[in-house]
């Protein structure tokens, strides 16, 4: 019998357009299986039955996290994406994924995060000892199994034994990007590193090695998802302090990063979201 799961409570925040995609498709998320809290943030499920109808390309923002994802005939390893990430959806299907805390991975890949940013990998160059057919049958443990924890469980099965010891930075890392993430008056590098007690040129290399990508990268994309999340809500906000409170020096500089990285400009989205 499967562990009975944990379910994440905390809404997320980095599914664009939240109220068409839950017509489309569910999601689920789950606290770490045991034995792999120190390495994962959770997992997550997305199941579809579009059977009849057209495709559907689901956007989601990026976090500062490699994800193991176990997808029928494309189960690999994504880096960080410095950019959206778009999925399609079309037939039936279900894809699980094992979200690692930001740096955990550094452990696992045994070499600077940067290395695979934007990067996607098959199975076999990331865990040594393994071939293209055993990772298939992985795949097929995780996809065919009976429920949700079952899938988790099959997954977690995979993961447990080919990790390595985890590694203690990651912690202090946490309390860095709890920072960056749940303050949302700190917009600048210089500040970050000042409440790390580092200079900015080492929380960058810290940075690239354990997450990937830059301290700026990761502000920004923080507050981006604070106003994303903001707009879909329905909340009023006006646009330019809403620019101003993310750090941006004018409107018009916040409206062209919100537009490429959820595709469209923020009132757009806005009014979207309202009369979905």
């Amino acid at each position: 019998m499967s562990t009975p799961l944990r379910p994440v409570t905390e809404r997320p925040k980095g599914v664009v357009a939240p109220t068409s995609a839950s017509r489309k498709f569910r999601l689920a998320r789950y606290q770490p299986p045991a034995g792999l809290a120190a390495f994962l943030d959770h997992a997550w499920l997305v199941e579809w039955d579009l059977r009849g109808q057209p495709a559907y390309t689901q956007r989601t923002l990026p976090y500062p996290c490699v994800n193991l994802v176990f997808d029928a005939g494309r189960t690999a390893l994504f880096g960080v994406v410095r950019g959206a990430f778009d999925y399609t959806l079309a037939g039936r299907g279900r894809a699980l994924g094992l979200r690692f805390r930001p740096g955990a991975f550094r452990a696992v890949l045994g070499r600077p995060v940067h290395t695979v940013t934007d990067r996607v990998l098959p199975l076999p160059a990331v865990f040594a000892g393994l071939d293209d057919e055993a990772a298939a049958g992985f795949e097929r443990a995780v996809l065919e199994a009976g429920d949700d924890a079952a899938m988790v469980a099959a997954a977690a099965d995979f993961l447990q034994p080919r990790l390595p010891p985890p590694d203690a930075r990651v912690e202090s890392l946490q309390a860095i990007l709890a920072q960056a993430a749940g303050d949302g008056l700190l917009t600048r590098v210089e500040a970050l590193a000042e409440r790390a007690g580092m200079s900015v040129r080492a929380l960058q290399q810290c940075f690239a090695d354990y997450l990937g990508v830059s301290p700026k990268w990761v502000v920004r994309r923080y507050r981006l998802h604070e106003a994303a999340d903001r707009l879909a809500g329905g909340e009023a906000v006006d646009l330019a302090q809403l620019a101003q409170s993310l750090g941006y020096y004018d409107q018009a500089h916040f409206t062209r990063d919100f537009q490429r990285l959820v595709g469209q400009p923020p009132h757009a989205y806005r009014r979207q979201e309202a009369g979905a």
